[in-house]
């Protein structure tokens, strides 16, 4: 504490990201990153960018991130209007919170989800309510429908890897006419049903995706918002007011070459979700119990075994998993999917313990 704080600094109640381990070779299972590496263009695109001495750093950026978004756009059959680009999702939420969000009645969000909404929540001055999942963990849209400030959720749901059909989006759509419903489709490519198909039919959608995950550039930082142009303008208009450079030439390059490289993307995303669904077959057979999953990890927890146990056990052996000190969720495990010998790590590793 200083007594040089603004009075905001002292009330927040900052997001705490998964444990960075300064290991050699650990086990990393805990921050659901790609466990392959990106597409080797990607690696030609930055090269091509750097050039012999790197002279094109000495440049801004492009501010608009054009021709990354047209072909962003181009790959999802939008117009350019309809895409914003930004520092990683999680600025695009941050904007879309300022832009979008702040209104007079508090917008509603699951109480089980990713934790960084009620920070942004908090920093912004934005009331909010959350409603329960159900005991399977699952969004009751019925929840949703009375009149409030705005939706936000993820699809699908974090940590609990729980997806919405379509159809469901569709009813929060045409229950919220008058209110912005943002639908965060971090891990939507693992096997969910993206929303931005509905984008066109309705203008109070935004649809927000990131790079992070399935196309492997956490280390990069791009993000996306898709909607309507009068939502996405209002997105540039905070951007323009913060940061008018958020994406740096080597992100705007890279993300732009993982978009041209179809089959690299695909053949990724069937790795991991195979790895899932076999890691969800050798953890139930140890026992757990697990959420059914459409992202790139899973949610377990042992009838028998305390969960803060397990990750601190995991962690002796230099496994990490992520474990939320939270209502309802603190006897569960967030485990990320890894490669199969990391998962088959895991497996061996929890099979020791749970005997």
């Amino acid at each position: 504490m200083s007594r040089f704080w603004s009075d905001i600094v002292h009330r927040l109640t900052p997001y705490v990201p998964g444990e960075q381990p300064a290991l050699a070779h650990p086990v990393k299972l805990n921050t659901n990153e790609n466990p392959y590496p990106p597409s080797p263009r990607v690696l030609e695109a930055i090269r091509r960018e750097l050039g012999e001495d790197g002279a094109s750093l000495r440049k801004y950026p492009d501010p608009t991130a054009r021709a990354l978004r047209e072909a962003v756009a181009k790959h999802h059959g939008l117009r350019i209007e309809q895409v914003f680009a930004g520092n990683g999702s999680d600025e695009v939420l941050a904007h879309a919170f300022q832009a979008l969000l702040k209104h007079d009645r508090p917008i509603r969000f699951p109480d089980i989800t990713y934790s960084f909404y009620p920070v942004y929540a908090q920093l912004y001055g934005v009331e909010y309510e959350t409603m329960p999942l159900n005991a399977d963990f699952a969004i009751d849209v019925d929840d949703y429908r009375a009149p409030c400030g705005g939706v936000l959720l993820p699809n699908p749901n974090a940590p609990t890897g729980r997806a919405l059909p379509l159809s469901e989006i569709e009813v929060l759509l045409k229950a919220n006419p008058d209110a912005p419903v943002i639908v965060d489709e971090a891990y939507v490519d693992f096997g969910a049903e993206s929303a931005v198909n509905l984008i066109d039919a309705y203008p109070n959608l935004l649809v927000v995706q990131t790079t992070s995950k399935a196309r492997s550039l956490a280390g990069m930082r791009v993000g996306f918002a898709f909607g309507d142009p009068a939502l996405i303008e209002a997105l540039t208009r905070v951007k323009d007011s913060f940061n008018s450079y958020p994406l740096d030439r080597l992100a705007q390059v890279a993300a732009l070459a993982s978009y041209e490289d179809q089959a690299w993307f695909e053949e990724t995303c069937a790795k991991v979700i195979a790895s899932r669904d076999k890691l969800t077959s050798q953890l139930q057979t140890l026992g757990f119990d697990v959420v059914p999953s459409a992202a790139n990890f899973v949610f377990a927890k042992h009838p028998s075994h305390d969960a803060a146990t397990l990750a601190a056990a995991l962690k002796a052996k230099e496994i990490f998993v992520r474990h939320f000190k939270l209502p309802r969720i603190d006897q569960h495990l967030r485990i990320s999917i890894g490669t199969p010998a990391e998962c088959d790590a895991l497996v061996a590793a929890l099979t020791e313990i749970v005997a």
